[in-house]
């Protein structure tokens, strides 16, 4: 089936000759934003150069420089005999006590979910003393895979204290656990959270569809609810070529 083709027009695209910012990258910049806000859609078409450069009154090695500069992120792609197509946005999460399901849903995303286990282990000594529970006893672990419009964003590994819910594996299909945790009436307060990468393993690169070595951010986080119990421990994978967190950082008085 034909893939859509955006209409520039009424993407709303200009460039303002009196900026210091020079034109490539006013367009690439409102080009990421119309793919962000889902104006441009995964999949859709760009059009071709030469139109866009005469509506914009650019050059085309101008707007082949703006279209590049998206490519180069993994934004757009060029296949040939197509043109070039729109990939994907990257998800820009923000660093609060939010689920990423929530986030994806309230960003337009689409989000679905893969179970991968729902099931019952001994904790580790690291998983013991971030739920504050008997090292070797029971805990619940949830492992599911998250996509948004179709494709695979994140594995995430959750561990909650045995008891704490009803996790029934249709419900962690179809909504997210933060959701399922407030439904049953508890009250998330605040969380310890640590972001770092590494390279993807050979099991994580397949279920996420990158190479083996593949650049991943990691985030572990330990979540309480308003009594101060710690209700679960998460241990979440995401592809760096899709995913960055933002932080809002304060000056000290």
């Amino acid at each position: 089936m034909p893939k859509p083709t955006a209409d520039s027009a009424a993407l709303g695209l200009g460039v303002d000759r009196t900026s210091p910012v020079p034109l490539y990258h006013q367009l690439a910049r409102q080009l990421e934003a119309a793919i962000e806000q889902g104006r441009l859609a995964p999949g859709s078409l760009l059009g071709n150069e030469l139109e866009l450069a005469a509506r914009l009154g650019l050059s085309r090695p101008t707007v082949r420089q703006a279209i590049q500069s998206l490519v180069d992120r993994g934004l757009m792609v060029r296949r040939r005999g197509v043109g070039t197509q729109v990939v994907h946005s990257r998800i820009k999460r923000p660093v609060e006590l939010s689920s990423l399901y929530d986030d994806l849903e309230s960003a337009g995303r689409q989000p679905a979910t893969r179970l991968l286990r729902n099931t019952v282990e001994p904790a580790t000594a690291e998983i013991a003393a971030a739920l504050g529970v008997a090292e070797g006893s029971d805990v619940h672990l949830v492992e599911r895979l998250r996509y948004a419009h179709d494709e695979p964003m994140a594995l995430l590994r959750n561990h909650l204290p045995p008891g704490l819910l009803e996790l029934g594996s249709e419900r962690l299909e179809s909504t997210g656990l933060y959701r399922m945790m407030r439904s049953s009436g508890i009250t998330l307060h605040s969380a310890r959270q640590s972001v770092g990468a590494r390279a993807a393993t050979a099991q994580e690169a397949e279920r996420l569809e990158e190479p083996v070595g593949a650049p991943l951010l990691t985030m572990e986080r330990t979540t309480f609810d308003a009594g101060g119990r710690a209700v679960e421990f998460g241990s979440h994978v995401y592809r760096a070529s899709r995913y960055s967190f933002e932080f809002q950082l304060l000056a000290r008085p």
